[in-house]
C-alpha cells in the first residue's frame, strides 16, 4: 500500500532552533512545482519568470501546521497557519497589507535553521485575521499582526534552495526566482533625523 511506512527515525542532535528569518510571497497561480526524483516530497523547482516579494522577520513570527485525519471519512488534510509580526506602520505597508488580504499568495517560508517550506502550494494562503495596532505603552508593538492560513493535502513541502542572494533564489540545479527585497520604512533615519530630539535641528 502507498501509505505503508518506509523509514524509522533516530533521536536527532539538539542543534535545532525555533523562529523564522524571512518569507517570500509569490502571487497566486503563477507557480509550476516540480519535485526531486529521489526526495519525492521535496520541491526543486517552481517554474521560470517568477518574482517573490521578501519580508524579513525577527521575533514572534511562526509557522504552525495542524493535522486533521478522520477514520470515518477516510480523509486527511493539513492546516498551515502562518503568524507574522511586522513592526512599524507605514503608508507603503498599509497598501501592501491591503493587497495581501485581497489575494491568496503562495508563500516560501525560511526558518532559523535555513530550511525552506512552501505554504499554500495548491490553494494559496488567505489572510484570516490580524490587527493593525499603534500600541498603548511606549514599549508596545506599533505594527501589524497577521494570520495567514492554507488548507493542503500535504504538510508544507521542503524546498531545495541551492543558492540565495538579495535578488535571487536558486532552486535545485537551474530554477531561479527573482527576489524583490523589502524596503526600509518611509524615512531613513540615517539621512533625516529631524523628527528625533537632537537630530538635524
Amino acid at each position: 500500500m502507498s501509505c505503508d511506512l518506509s523509514l524509522g527515525r533516530e533521536r536527532p542532535c539538539k542543534d535545532s532552533v525555533g523562529g523564522l528569518k524571512a518569507i517570500y510571497f509569490i502571487n497566486y497561480g503563477l507557480i509550476d512545482a516540480s519535485f526531486d526524483d529521489s526526495e519525492t516530497d521535496m520541491i526543486d523547482g517552481l517554474g521560470e519568470g517568477l518574482s517573490a516579494y521578501r519580508y524579513d522577520l525577527k521575533g514572534n513570527s511562526n509557522l504552525e501546521q495542524t493535522i486533521t485525519s478522520s477514520t470515518d471519512t477516510g480523509g486527511t488534510f493539513f492546516e498551515q497557519a502562518l503568524t507574522l509580526v511586522l513592526p512599524k506602520l507605514t503608508v507603503k505597508d498599509h497598501k501592501e497589507i491591503k493587497l495581501l488580504t485581497f489575494g491568496r499568495p503562495h508563500i516560501i517560508v525560511k526558518d532559523n535553521n535555513d530550511n525552506y517550506f512552501m505554504v499554500g502550494l495548491e490553494h494559496g494562503a488567505d489572510v484570516t485575521g490580524g490587527t493593525i495596532s499603534s500600541g498603548a505603552a511606549m514599549g508596545d508593538l506599533s505594527g501589524y499582526n497577521l494570520t495567514l492560513s492554507g488548507t493542503e493535502r500535504a504538510p508544507a513541502n521542503f524546498i531545495s534552495v541551492t543558492g540565495e542572494t538579495d535578488t535571487q533564489l536558486t532552486l535545485g540545479d537551474t530554477s531561479t526566482i527573482t527576489v524583490v527585497p523589502g524596503t526600509v520604512a518611509d524615512v531613513d533615519v540615517d539621512d533625516d533625523q529631524s523628527g528625533i530630539p537632537g537630530g538635524n535641528n
